[in-house]
């Protein structure tokens, strides 16, 4: 497969896969009325963080899928986080389970901290390429703990 191919389909993944979630929670987002914590950006940003992180999280896997660098074990950190993180907004915003979205959210830090190991033992570039998920998801973990704190 050529690398644009490559490319095409590692930063796509994601990105649609996101696009999807987006579509399906759009009916149920509630954030702006939410009583949030200090720093808690505004709603018209998340959507642009997100494509971000989306795309540096495909180009850091085609990174290493171009390389031949993709095993077993890259592959289950890798589709589990995306996963745990698909599955994040829907449980927040559509079932409403505050408290059971921030214990998922930690559970979202552990795998990014898991997938920047095993991508940087791989390709320094794929690993670094991952550092700024890491801290959107250590902030969106505060805000999920205080959102829920704040509301219940």
């Amino acid at each position: 497969m050529s690398k644009f191919k490559i490319y095409a389909k590692s930063i796509l993944i994601p990105v649609i896969s996101g696009g999807i979630v987006g579509f399906i929670i759009s009916g149920f987002m509630d954030y702006d009325m939410l009583q949030k914590p200090f720093l808690a950006p505004p709603s018209i940003l998340f959507p642009i963080i997100w494509t971000t992180l989306y795309i540096l999280m495909g180009v850091s896997y085609g990174i290493l899928e171009s390389n031949s660098l993709i095993d077993s074990k890259t592959n289950l950190i890798y589709y589990s986080q995306l996963a745990v993180n698909l599955l994040w907004p829907i449980f927040f915003f559509v079932l409403k389970w505050r408290f059971f979205s921030f214990l998922w959210i930690i559970l979202l830090v552990i795998l990014v901290v898991l997938m920047i190991i095993n991508f940087y033992s791989k390709n320094k570039l794929a690993g670094l390429l991952q550092l700024p998920y890491l801290i959107w998801s250590s902030f969106a973990t505060y805000l999920t703990l205080f959102i829920y704190l704040l509301n219940r």
